[in-house]
C-alpha cells in the first residue's frame, strides 16, 4: 500500500471521529421537572384519584339518600258517578280524598341505612387504595425516567471514552506503533457508541414524555434534577390486617352482610297507613276515612334474593380469606427483595469502582504502551456494564419500595422527600 492510500484512511477516521466529537459539544437546554414530594402534593389532581373521589362522593350521597323517608302517596277517588237513575253526573258522587304513608316497619329504614354506609366505607378504603397506586405509578414513571436519563447521560459518557480511545488509537497509527485496522475498529466502536447513545437519548425522551403526562406537567420535562433513584427506602412495620386490599376486602364483606339484612327486611310485607276525608253529596255530609294495608306473602317472599345475597356474601369471604393469604405472601416477597435489591446497589457500586479503577489503569498503560489497544477494549465495556449495572439496581430498588409501600398503605418513600 502506497503512503497515499495509507494517509486517505487515516484521514477518514480522523474526519469520522471529528463529527462525532461535535456532536458531543452541542449545547443542551435543560427544564428541569418538579421534584417527586412536589409531585406527589398535586396526585389529589390526578385522574385515577378524581375518579375515586367522585365514587366515594357517589356513595356518600347514596347514604344521604337512604336516610329519606318515601313520600307520602296522596289519593283523590270519585264513587257512584255517571251511571243511571240518581247517580248520573257528579250530583250524587262520593269523593274522598286520602293520604297513605309507608310505615317502614321491620327495621327497613335503618338496615337500609346501615347497608349504605357500609357500602360507602369500603368505596371510600378503594379510594384510599387508588391514591395509593396512583402514587406508586408516579414514583415508577418518575424513576424510569430518572434512570432513562442516567443511561443516556452513561452512553454519552461512554460514547466519549470510545472517541478518546479511538483517538489515542489513530495516534499510535500515525506514529506506526499500530496497523491501519485499529484505527478503523476504533471508528467502527465509535460508530455503535453513537447509535447506542442515539437509542438512549430517545427512550430518555420518551420517559421525559410519560413523566409529563402522567404527573400533569404543563412544560415538557427535559431534565430531572432531584433524585429518586438514590433515595433510602422507608421501612415500616406493619400487619397484615393493615394490608390497604386486605381491609378493603373486610369492608367489602360487611357490605355483602348487610345486604342480607336488607333482603330479609324485603321479604316482611309493607305496612301502609292512610287517612282522609269523604263528602257524600247526597247527604250533603263529610266524614274522615282510615285505613291499613299490607301485601299479603302468598307468592313471593324474596327468597331468592335472599339466597343470592347469602351467596354473594360466602364470595366476599373468601376473597378476604384470599386477600388476607395473598397479603402475607406478597409482604414477604416485598421484603425480601427491598432487602436484596439494597445488597445488589451496595454491590453494584463497588463494582463502579472497580472497573473505574481497572479502566483508569488499563488507559495508563495504554497512552505509556505497555498495553495495547485490544487490552484496552476489555475494560471499557467492563466500566459500562458496571455502571448500568448500578441504574438497574437502583430501579429495583425502587419498585421494590413500591411493592412493599402498597401493602403498608402509605406512599412510597413517603418521609424519605
Amino acid at each position: 500500500m502506497s503512503p497515499t492510500s495509507r494517509r486517505r484512511p487515516r484521514y477518514a477516521v480522523g474526519c469520522a471521529l471529528a463529527a462525532i466529537a461535535a456532536t458531543l459539544a452541542s449545547p443542551v437546554w435543560a427544564d428541569p421537572a418538579p421534584t417527586y414530594a412536589q409531585l406527589l402534593a398535586q396526585l389529589g389532581n390526578a385522574p385515577a384519584t378524581l375518579e375515586a373521589g367522585a365514587n366515594y362522593d357517589a356513595a356518600e350521597a347514596r347514604v344521604r339518600q337512604a336516610r329519606v323517608r318515601p313520600n307520602p302517596v296522596l289519593g283523590f277517588d270519585v264513587e257512584n258517578a255517571y251511571g243511571s237513575g240518581p247517580y248520573s253526573g257528579l250530583n250524587n258522587a262520593d269523593m274522598t280524598l286520602a293520604i297513605s304513608q309507608d310505615l317502614e316497619l321491620w327495621g327497613r329504614r335503618s338496615t337500609r341505612i346501615a347497608a349504605a354506609r357500609a357500602e360507602a366505607g369500603a368505596v371510600g378504603l378503594q379510594r384510599d387504595l387508588a391514591v395509593i397506586d396512583a402514587a406508586g405509578r408516579l414514583a415508577l414513571i418518575y424513576a424510569e425516567a430518572e434512570a432513562a436519563q442516567r443511561r443516556a447521560t452513561l452512553a454519552e459518557e461512554t460514547l466519549t471514552l470510545t472517541v478518546a480511545d479511538a483517538r489515542a488509537a489513530l495516534t499510535l497509527v500515525e506514529e506506526g506503533r499500530e496497523p491501519l485496522l485499529r484505527g478503523i475498529q476504533g471508528e467502527a466502536e465509535a460508530a455503535s457508541a453513537r447509535a447506542t447513545r442515539d437509542e438512549a437519548v430517545a427512550e430518555r425522551d420518551a420517559a421525559y414524555a410519560r413523566l409529563t403526562a402522567v404527573a400533569m406537567i404543563p412544560v415538557p420535562v427535559t431534565q430531572i434534577e432531584d433524585s429518586l433513584l438514590d433515595e433510602a427506602p422507608t421501612t415500616i412495620g406493619s400487619v397484615i390486617e393493615d394490608a390497604p386490599t386486605v381491609r378493603v376486602a373486610e369492608a367489602q364483606r360487611s357490605a355483602a352482610e348487610r345486604r342480607i339484612d336488607v333482603q330479609r327486611v324485603q321479604a316482611r310485607p309493607d305496612i301502609n297507613a292512610s287517612i282522609g276525608i269523604r263528602r257524600f253529596e247526597a247527604e250533603d255530609a263529610t266524614a274522615l276515612t282510615f285505613g291499613v294495608s299490607m301485601p299479603l306473602p302468598l307468592f313471593d317472599r324474596n327468597r331468592g334474593n335472599i339466597e343470592a345475597a347469602q351467596a354473594e356474601f360466602r364470595a366476599a369471604d373468601a376473597r378476604l380469606m384470599s386477600a388476607r393469604q395473598e397479603a402475607q405472601a406478597d409482604r414477604a416477597a416485598a421484603v425480601a427483595r427491598l432487602s436484596a435489591s439494597v445488597s445488589r446497589v451496595n454491590a453494584a457500586d463497588g463494582g463502579v469502582t472497580a472497573a473505574e479503577e481497572a479502566y483508569r489503569l488499563s488507559r495508563i498503560g495504554f497512552e505509556s504502551g505497555r498495553i495495547s489497544q485490544v487490552e484496552l477494549r476489555v475494560p471499557r465495556p467492563a466500566l459500562v456494564n458496571a455502571r448500568s449495572a448500578a441504574v438497574d439496581a437502583r430501579l429495583a430498588r425502587v419498585r421494590a419500595e413500591i411493592d412493599l409501600a402498597r401493602l403498608d398503605g402509605r406512599a412510597p418513600f413517603e418521609g424519605a422527600q
